[in-house]
């Protein structure tokens, strides 16, 4: 089957055809069509999440670069097109963070929870994406919660599931997830950033 022969599915939305085409022959026109269609939904994540025009098209650039160089490691059976290509975005975004946050002092859990409370999980794509960044600074410490408690953040932070999703697989009062989560994060925060005086 040719590239051309192709073009009508791409059109049609078969963004995982793209990307096999992308990988198998580095057909710049199944790219381009990718490029079309992805880069403004990645522009509006970016200014979304940065708040920045440059910064939104720098993630913008960076990751549809990733989606040319890694095409061939897309894998349609672990999920479609558009979640590995956001999940790119996201990690581009973690870098990009990671790149600004090393020009200060090291992360402390007062600055990934700037308003003082525990992060609730919710419905919108882009809030869940901002778990996995506390996840990753976080989870590490997570051996040193009681047993309760580090389940409950593990199902949280780790499965990205919602509390009321926790509650139901628990058996246990939503309230009490989220009480679990307060004193995990208490006791995080003094693992990461020591006992406060």
């Amino acid at each position: 089957m040719t590239t051309q022969e192709m073009t009508p599915a791409i059109a049609a939305g078969q963004w995982e055809e793209a990307l096999a085409i992308v990988a198998l022959h580095r057909d710049k026109s199944a790219y381009a069509e990718l490029f079309r269609y992805f880069a403004p939904r990645l522009r509006a994540f970016g200014i979304k999440m940065f708040g920045n025009e440059q910064q939104a098209m720098e993630m913008v650039q960076d990751t549809m670069l990733n989606v040319w160089q890694k095409a061939a490691l897309f894998d349609a059976s672990r999920g479609c097109a558009s979640t590995w290509i956001f999940t790119i975005a996201r990690n581009v975004r973690f870098d990009m963070l990671r790149k600004k946050q090393s020009r200060k002092d090291d992360i402390s859990a007062d600055d990934l929870w700037a308003d003082g409370d525990y992060p609730e999980q919710e419905d919108n794509q882009s809030q869940q994406w901002d778990v996995h960044l506390v996840a990753e600074k976080v989870a590490p410490h997570f051996h040193a919660l009681p047993p309760a408690q580090r389940l409950v953040m593990e199902k949280v932070y780790l499965d990205e599931l919602s509390h009321q999703e926790v509650s139901e697989q628990l058996g246990i009062p939503l309230g009490t997830v989220k009480s679990r989560i307060r004193l995990a994060l208490d006791r995080l925060r003094e693992a990461i950033d020591g006992p406060r005086s």
